[in-house]
């Protein structure tokens, strides 16, 4: 654990206990045992059973629970494949507790960061709003990552409107209701964080997480976007399929309209009546072809000049 001491104004690792009246601790569980998290949990720290139970199962929403001397705070890592990873922050009066199933990039550069500046250490809030903008930060990277998805999948259907996209968009589909779903609760959860109900905070520190409540508002705006630029994909290739279909039909529609003439004037002379008109005629079966190229050419003309070609 990282130890904050206020009369030194210095951090230090040490090993994991309770921290005195004068320090300011974070204490990371990155994937320890279930067992080990219930005993520090419970001999060392004296947290409620449901905090233990929470800590220990890890299959929350995202929340912000009050106790007698302890808050509850869960939040969640999102990766790059857009899986999520659920964080336990227990905020004690001078101690955080980070529970998590394994290590994150941004633990690791925000240990480094109290370790080179203490002034990040110096109360229990100013501790969490450190951890919550970190985690906060890298939401950007989950926007950038489907904007360019999105731009992908509209480029393969203007490119060709057949493209078996469908598995993947409803799959992206409901990843974005289910990261809807967690910042929505975490947005909920972060408007309960003031001075008045976070004892462990102080009133200038409000202003930092209202910046981290703005940061997650916007990154709600932004998957709101994109599962109506999702729904509007979908319809988009659907009509861009008609269009070429239509497209296709009336195509087939003009052929067929130019040879039906033609095998009128084909049939009508392949009849074998004896006697019937220019069928002993030197000159019968060129002036057939003639006739048949001038309807077919005609035809093409009127078209192209209706503006149906």
């Amino acid at each position: 654990m990282l130890l904050y001491d206020s009369n030194a104004r210095t951090v230090r690792e040490t090993d994991i206990r309770k921290p005195e009246e004068n320090e300011v601790a974070w204490i990371p569980f990155i994937g320890e045992p279930t067992e080990e998290i219930e005993r520090l949990l419970t001999e060392t720290f004296h947290c409620h059973p449901l905090i233990v139970e929470d800590c220990i199962k890890r299959n929350q929403r995202a929340k912000l629970d009050k106790y007698d001397i302890h808050l509850l705070l869960t939040f969640f890592h999102v990766n790059k494949d857009m899986s999520t990873v659920e964080i336990e922050h227990v905020i004690g009066p001078n101690y955080v507790i980070t529970v998590c199933s394994r290590e994150i990039d941004w633990m690791k550069e925000t240990a480094s960061e109290f370790l080179r500046s203490a002034d990040y250490m110096e109360f229990s809030g100013g501790i969490l709003y450190r951890l919550l903008d970190r985690c906060a930060d890298h939401y950007a990277n989950v926007v950038d990552k489907v904007d360019n998805v999105l731009d992908g999948f509209e480029r393969a259907i203007f490119h060709n409107p057949h493209v078996r996209i469908a598995e993947e968009v409803f799959r992206l589909k409901r990843r974005m209701h289910h990261l809807r779903r967690i910042f929505g609760d975490e947005k909920v959860a972060l408007g309960q964080l003031t001075h008045q109900q976070f004892p462990y905070s102080r009133q200038e520190a409000d202003v930092y997480f209202i910046d981290i409540y703005d940061h997650i508002s916007r990154v709600l705006d932004s998957i709101d976007t994109f599962r109506d630029s999702i729904t509007s994909l979908l319809d988009l290739q659907i009509n861009m399929k008609s269009d070429r279909m239509n497209e296709i039909m009336k195509t087939l529609t003009i052929i067929s309209s130019i040879f039906l003439p033609l095998t009128f004037l084909v049939g009508l002379y392949g009849m074998n009546f004896h006697y019937m008109p220019e069928l002993k005629w030197k000159f019968g079966y060129p002036a057939v072809w003639v006739v048949m190229l001038l309807v077919a050419g005609g035809l093409w003309w009127y078209y192209k000049r209706k503006k149906w070609l």
